[in-house]
């Protein structure tokens, strides 16, 4: 069972859909993760959203012109993502992912994904998405520090599902990494 599975339920769910809803009508900046990796990649790129809540990122990406499937356990949290326009969704366990069709182009797991991951899977997760992206292809994720995965075991986990780290960064804004930070957002490249 994931760490999201466990602490949160349906009620908890929709709260987290209702906080985003209130954040957007506030005007807040919702889209850094999906600029951030719209830089990285190519144009009509195509991009797996692994662990997409709401969709918000993949929705944004598609609106910039990506063929974007976005794929979560929550079934709460995929009937919003289903609601956003451009985007194919499924329900996926992340450490059994197998989408059929082509590889992708890049993939981005936002929004703490890799700490919500069952303990002890997220090397398998890593593995699946290596297998699910081209030679070369992009994987953008970031994290909470404060959490029991740490980066170091991240950063282990990565070159052994085949990943080479190209960049770190404190935030989705791409302020320095430094030691202590709050927040670890990691580009990494499939070995080619």
């Amino acid at each position: 069972m994931t760490r999201w599975e466990e602490e949160r339920g349906g009620a908890q769910s929709r709260e987290y859909v209702r906080r985003f809803d209130e954040l957007a009508e506030q005007g807040v900046d919702l889209h850094g993760e999906a600029r951030m990796l719209d830089a990285v990649i190519g144009r009509a790129s195509r991009v797996l959203d692994a662990g997409c809540g709401t969709g918000r990122v993949g929705a944004e990406l598609a609106r910039r012109g990506h063929a974007v499937t976005a794929v979560d356990l929550d079934p709460v949290l995929l009937e919003v993502a289903a609601a956003q326009p451009g985007l194919t969704v499924a329900r996926a366990d992340l450490s059994e992912l197998d989408l059929p069709g082509p590889r992708f182009d890049a993939i981005i797991a936002a929004g703490n994904v890799m700490i919500f991951l069952e303990p002890g899977t997220e090397r398998a997760v890593l593995q699946r998405f290596s297998d699910h992206l081209v030679p070369g292809g992009v994987f953008v994720t970031g994290f909470a520090t404060d959490y029991r995965y740490t980066v170091g075991e991240f950063d282990a986990d990565l070159e052994a599902a085949g990943f080479v780290r190209e960049h770190r960064f404190a935030t989705w804004d791409l302020r320095p990494w430094r030691d202590g930070a709050e927040w670890a957002v990691t580009v990494a490249r499939k070995r080619g």
